[in-house]
C-alpha cells in the first residue's frame, strides 16, 4: 500500500508542478490526494476484473490517469467539482422543483441516459456479486462525461436555463461518481 501511495505522490507532484499557471495544491492536499489515488488504484484494479479471470499486476496500469482506472474516475469527479469552485456555484443550491434539465445537445442527452442507468448498474452488481459491472458502468459514464465536458460549455454558457441545466448534469455526475466509487470503498478528491 505504501508503494502505491508513494507512486501516486510522484504523479501528483509531477502533474501539479507541471501546470503552466503554477502549482495549485499545498503539501497537505498533495499528501491526501496521493493517499486517495494510491489506495483507490489498488482497490479498483482488483475490483474491475471479473472475479473468475486472472489479471497481471501493474503499478503503471493501476495509477494511470487515463483508461479504466480509479484515477480516471477520481479525476472526472475532481474536474466537475472544479467547475463549481471556479464558478462560485453552491452545489447544495442546485435543484429543487423549479429546475429543469434541458437536453438540446446530443452530448447532454448521452450523459443523461448514462446517469439514468446508475441504479440498474448497482442492482446488477449486487445481484450478480460482480463489482466489475459497477466499474464498467463508471468508466463508461466517465467517458460520456468527458465528451459532454468537451462539447458543452458550462460556466461560459450565456443562456441561464441551459447553464443551470448543465450545472445540474454536472452535479448529478459528481454524485454518481462519489456514490459509485464509494460503494467500491474508493474515495474521491476535491482537487487533483
Amino acid at each position: 500500500m505504501d508503494e502505491a501511495v508513494d507512486r501516486a505522490r510522484r504523479i501528483v507532484d509531477e502533474n501539479d508542478d507541471g501546470k503552466p499557471e503554477g502549482p495549485e495544491l499545498d503539501e497537505e492536499t498533495r499528501a491526501a490526494v496521493a493517499e486517495t489515488v494510491g489506495l483507490g488504484g489498488i482497490k479498483y484494479a482488483d475490483l474491475h476484473h471479473n472475479r473468475e479471470s486472472d489479471y497481471q499486476f501493474s503499478w503503471d496500469k493501476m495509477l494511470a490517469t487515463t483508461g479504466d482506472t480509479a484515477t480516471y474516475m477520481q479525476y472526472a469527479c475532481a474536474r466537475i467539482l472544479g467547475i463549481f469552485r471556479r464558478g462560485g456555484v453552491d452545489r447544495e443550491g442546485l435543484g429543487g422543483e423549479s429546475s429543469t434539465i434541458v437536453l438540446e445537445d446530443p452530448a447532454e442527452g448521452d450523459l443523461a441516459m448514462a446517469l439514468n442507468r446508475f441504479a440498474d448498474a448497482v442492482d446488477m452488481t449486487a445481484a450478480e456479486r460482480r463489482p466489475n459491472v459497477l466499474t464498467g458502468y463508471l468508466f463508461e459514464t466517465a467517458n460520456v462525461f468527458s465528451t459532454f465536458y468537451n462539447c458543452c460549455s458550462v460556466l461560459k454558457e450565456e443562456d441561464a436555463s441551459r447553464r443551470a441545466s448543465r450545472l445540474a448534469l454536472c452535479d448529478l455526475s459528481a454524485r454518481i461518481f462519489e456514490q459509485g466509487l464509494g460503494l467500491l470503498g474508493i474515495e474521491t478528491c476535491e482537487q487533483m
